[in-house]
């Protein structure tokens, strides 16, 4: 049985280790594709493509890699959990300020395409998550029994947001890299598969059965809604100390 925790918790780090070296080449790859093939970056330039180009970095970079960051233990005070999502938070509004801000100097609809639905609507659901988990479980904070009921629906509803934030993230770069050259073609598509990757990395971060302390005399495989009363457990434990 000591084994096979062991053989879990090893897994986890791998996991852990995985995601946030997707995460620096991700980084790499944005900054590469904006910078070398895109002309760069400004927030007010002739080159109104600079403009624009802001919009992607702040979503990818900011808002997904840092919403997504994942922790390799699951008793990661609250607050660090809600400070990496308010700085996403803040990188995705001032991200889609500056789409819609290249749309109005080059005279374009906005909300015409999929891809500025799906972020809309993404940006608004991570930004009443983030609200709900500031006031139900920081401050003021609800009781720990009606906590430990609404945390499974935080933690689905925040997967379901990340998910969205995948999504919109790949439609975007779909959308983009129409009519490219080949060579930022690949830089394109390669950026698409690592946040992909990346996605699946948070994922299993998440739902991996070492965040739970395993059962004495129990067999350690579970059930996932006894996965996420047991983490909420461990989260609210862990913030109440």
């Amino acid at each position: 049985m000591a084994g096979r925790g062991s053989s879990f918790r090893i897994t986890l780090t791998l996991v852990t280790l995985s995601a946030h070296l997707l995460l620096i080449a991700v980084t790499t790859l944005v900054l590469v594709w904006l910078l070398h093939f895109r002309g760069g970056l400004a927030f007010k330039s002739d080159n109104k493509e600079k403009i624009f180009n802001v919009h992607p970095l702040l979503m990818i970079v900011g808002f997904i890699m840092i919403g997504g960051e994942v922790q390799g233990k699951r008793r990661a005070p609250i607050l660090v959990h809600l400070i990496l999502h308010f700085i996403a938070l803040v990188a995705g509004i001032f991200g889609v300020c500056m789409a819609f801000r290249y749309h109005h100097v080059e005279s374009m609809p906005d909300m015409y395409t999929l891809h500025s639905w799906l972020g809309l609507c993404t940006i608004c659901l991570f930004g009443l998550q983030w609200m709900f988990a500031f006031f139900s479980f920081w401050y003021p904070g609800v009781k720990k029994p009606r906590r430990r009921r609404l945390m499974p629906w935080h933690w689905f509803a925040g997967m379901v947001i990340f998910l969205m934030a995948i999504l919109t993230a790949e439609t975007g770069l779909v959308q983009r890299s129409t009519y490219l050259r080949r060579q930022e073609a690949l830089i394109v598509n390669f950026t698409g598969l690592l946040i992909l990757l990346f996605a699946t990395a948070v994922g299993l971060s998440v739902i991996h059965p070492s965040c739970l302390p395993p059962k004495s005399g129990s067999d350690p495989v579970i059930s996932f809604p006894e996965l996420v009363i047991g983490l909420a457990d461990v989260v609210l434990t862990s913030n109440d100390s």
